[in-house]
């Protein structure tokens, strides 16, 4: 397979007007930026802000998760033996959102289960809010870097038939600018919209899975009040 793919691109080298690639992909790189027109500027922009984004997102996610696993760990462990003030001891020098969480309901310990649960949902929504704070960025770039793509390939194109139009005939080495940046803005974009909507959907997932872990959490405490009451 691998001879084959080298002897069918040795021929197509052979053809008039086919030539190898000449520069290095940093050299790629920069043709492609100084090909992209003024829509560089608006799509490196998108560029810096997604990776910059993801980052944050990766180690803030990473951290509050390995710090959730370990108080619902230790706040279940307490309250299978009933230690409530050590529980809340626990919650209070956290400050993970399962640990804010199960601190507000158990702060309400006292005042009945209906009360512990609409803490529980209250402090809940705060926490969510915490967590999904970064996503829109991402959901915003996504849409927007495409749409800056396609934005430059309209004006690629607007400028071919303007060199066109200047000439008075159609030549290919006159339309070759325009169709240039219309290519360019167009896989720039898409190629931002990918790894952006990729780690915006991979940072949903684990927010879903840290709630699911928390309300699990907080419905075993409720449990745990609820039968030390009886």
């Amino acid at each position: 397979m691998t001879s084959a793919t080298t002897t069918l691109y040795g021929a197509l080298l052979q053809l008039p007007g086919v030539e190898g690639p000449d520069l290095t992909f940093t050299e790629q790189m920069q043709q492609a930026w100084i090909d992209a027109g003024m829509m560089r500027w608006p799509l490196g922009l998108c560029l810096v802000v997604g990776i910059l984004v993801i980052i944050w997102k990766f180690f803030d996610l990473l951290s509050k998760g390995g710090g959730t696993k370990k108080i619902l760990r230790e706040v279940d462990e307490l309250l299978s033996q009933q230690r409530i003030k050590e529980a809340l001891e626990v919650t209070r020098e956290s400050n993970s959102p399962a640990a804010n969480i199960l601190h507000a309901g158990l702060e309400r310990k006292e005042e009945g289960t209906d009360r512990v649960m609409k803490a529980i949902e209250n402090q809940g929504l705060i926490e969510l809010s915490k967590l999904e704070s970064g996503l829109v960025v991402l959901a915003t770039l996504t849409n927007v870097a495409p749409l800056l793509g396609f934005l430059g390939t309209v004006l690629g194109m607007i400028a071919a038939f303007q060199a066109i139009e200047l000439a008075g005939e159609v030549d290919a080495q006159t339309v070759a600018s325009g169709i240039k940046i219309a290519l360019t803005t167009t896989a720039a974009g898409l190629a931002i919209a990918i790894p952006v909507s990729i780690g915006h959907n991979y940072f949903v997932s684990r927010i879903d899975h840290l709630v699911i872990d928390m309300e699990e959490s907080a419905q075993k405490m409720i449990d745990a009040l609820y039968a030390m009451k009886r």
